[in-house]
């Protein structure tokens, strides 16, 4: 099963480092956050990826044209231009690159994913959130429903800590620190989805996603939402990218179930 990662954005919430590389490519603990998310992927089995690319696009190629080198021993004969391998400690993917666009929308890259995929159920995720999803599970819930997609939800924290009182006297018993929310699952992404959802995208490059086509998959009955109880955070901050690489240098990535 193919798994299709949204990579193509300007990511101008992260303009202090957007105006050099995608936002994709922004590390977490040395690595870009794209290469946790498809780490996650591929400790469930999962290892053919076809990455949609946008701006900076170049750079994601790059990065994975180089990727076997970089994690390889090797010795060099600079007399006949010869290369050995001696170790190499790359992953077991096949990465498919596809320019999308630099102004496409979300849906309008996933539909130019459409020959890729053929006649085959994929998956599809954004390239800039992490989470210790049960994949499995997913796919499980997935087929058991019989339908054209199932989205990832979660209950995300309170953005503020509380405080539980007396209501008479004002006295304070203790703190809480951001409780979870209103009770509001949210889409974060980790799709399944059955090719008829390309039905579904029909304004073509300028389609997002996350409007028409999801949201008449919904009218029709053909939406199920998988609901995730464990860890996610989105990188859409600077502050969220200091996060977590704090989490990663503490040994506290509960993301990292590799």
């Amino acid at each position: 099963m193919k798994v299709l990662l949204l990579a193509g954005g300007f990511g101008s919430r992260f303009s202090e480092a957007t105006n050099k590389i995608p936002k994709p490519m922004i590390p977490i603990g040395g690595e870009p956050v794209l290469w946790h998310i498809m780490k996650l992927y591929s400790t469930y089995g999962f290892h053919e990826f076809v990455v949609l690319l946008g701006y900076k696009g170049h750079v994601i190629k790059e990065y994975f044209a180089n990727y076997f080198l970089h994690n390889s021993d090797v010795t060099i004969d600079l007399t006949n231009n010869e290369m050995k391998i001696l170790n190499n400690s790359s992953e077991p993917w096949k990465i498919t690159l596809l320019n999308t666009g630099l102004h496409s929308m979300t849906g309008g890259r996933v539909l130019q994913a459409k020959e890729v995929v053929g006649d085959e159920t994929f998956m599809l995720s954004y390239g800039d959130g992490v989470g210790n999803i049960d994949i499995q599970k997913l796919v499980d819930f997935h087929k058991s429903h019989g339908k054209s997609a199932t989205m990832s939800t979660y209950q995300p924290s309170g953005r503020f800590g509380g405080v539980s009182m007396d209501d008479e006297s004002g006295n304070i018993t203790e703190f809480i620190e951001k409780p979870k929310g209103d009770g509001r699952w949210i889409n974060i992404g980790f799709f399944v989805c059955e090719p008829k959802v390309f039905d579904y995208i029909t304004n073509g490059f300028e389609t997002i996603w996350e409007n028409e086509p999801l949201e008449n998959l919904a009218k029709d009955g053909e939406l199920f939402a998988y609901k995730h109880y464990g860890f996610w955070k989105p990188m859409d901050t600077l502050k969220d990218n200091l996060e977590l690489n704090e989490m990663w240098k503490k040994n506290e990535a509960l993301w990292k179930i590799w």
